[in-house]
């Protein structure tokens, strides 16, 4: 497809990304009207929202459109199942500059789209605005279906901790793009598009999970916010976790011990949560650790000791290293 965003003009350019969209049963009516409608026979919606921007979330020169619109469609669907529910729908509010090759906005939407399908949701509808920086805005939604939401603030002493997904793939892969590499190409992939397990938040909530969330800012920070919820400590064994050849490779060369990576590392979208320690786990999940005791001091501590090392994602961190890697 030729020509520019500007070109092509805002319903000309909403014209174009609706019709690569496709639907779900959940989906009462798409885009088109003053909004969609979703059904949601659970009489509740979970909903969350998130916002990419270029130069802060993604590069260009490292990430197709499509790559980032899996990349922004992911992050975000992850959150719906990380609450135990179902994704259903999302919601896109893209700000693009009027000299943008059409071309970029419509891979885009292809990529949220296929992202979508994995998810089993639907794009529904969102808005486009013409300015100076490439901004994705999504809103996510989802059903319960008849079960409770799994809270960050249900921890209890004595459960356990497993998580199921990767870890720390995405943080080795933005190291070894940063150096200007392409390769290992596994790892790099796993920075550009995440693959969240959603299957596996709902089915948590099936099996009895007391606490859960997905792995964005990093294991050691998206746990802590289970602890602070939950008022109590957190161990982690780094025995258990497993860290892959090839990534302590990558570690080697870099001068990276790769267990900072799988500790602290973000933007994998793993999903992560307490559970009653007699619960009988499916062999995706694996145990890293375990609930302690209530604590006046909620904490997350590695083989018993504060974790002293840097890490983890603040978007309003002061350290400019910390800020690059949420690339």
């Amino acid at each position: 497809m030729k020509g520019t965003v500007g070109e092509l003009g805002e319903f000309g350019l909403i014209r174009e990304l609706t019709s690569r969209l496709t639907t779900t049963p959940a989906v009462r009516l798409g885009p088109g009207d003053d909004a969609a409608v979703v059904s949601a026979p659970d009489r509740r919606v979970v909903a969350s929202t998130d916002i990419l921007l270029e130069g802060r979330h993604f590069r260009r020169d490292w990430s197709t459109a499509y790559d980032v619109g899996r990349k922004a469609a992911a992050q975000n669907l992850a959150d719906i199942a990380a609450m135990g529910a179902v994704p259903t729908a999302l919601l896109l509010g893209l700000v693009v500059p009027a000299e943008l090759p059409v071309t970029w906005p419509t891979e885009l939407m292809d990529g949220i789209r296929d992202e979508c399908q994995v998810a089993g949701a639907a794009v529904v509808g969102g808005d486009v605005v013409r300015g100076d920086v490439i901004t994705v805005a999504i809103t996510a939604l989802g059903d319960l279906r008849n079960h409770e939401p799994v809270l960050r603030s249900g921890a209890q002493p004595g459960d356990v901790v497993a998580v199921t997904g990767w870890l720390g793939w995405s943080a080795a892969g933005f190291a070894v793009l940063s150096r200007g590499f392409r390769s290992p190409r596994a790892f790099v992939e796993a920075h550009r598009r995440p693959e969240p397990p959603y299957h596996a938040g709902p089915a948590a909530a099936g099996l009895g999970a007391t606490a859960m969330t997905d792995v964005s800012d990093g294991l050691i920070a998206d746990l802590g916010h289970i602890a602070e919820a939950s008022k109590v400590r957190i161990d982690l064994r780094s025995a258990a976790v497993d860290i892959p050849t090839q990534m302590h490779d990558i570690g080697q060369a870099v001068g990276v011990d790769p267990l900072q990576w799988v500790l602290t590392g973000g933007e994998d979208h793993a999903i992560v949560a307490t559970f009653p320690p007699d619960v009988k786990l499916p062999a995706r999940w694996k145990v890293i650790g375990e609930v302690l005791n209530r604590s006046a001091l909620p904490q997350v501590t590695v083989d018993g000791a504060p974790w002293t090392s840097t890490g983890g994602w603040d978007h309003f961190g002061g350290d400019p290293a910390a800020q690059e890697g949420s690339l």
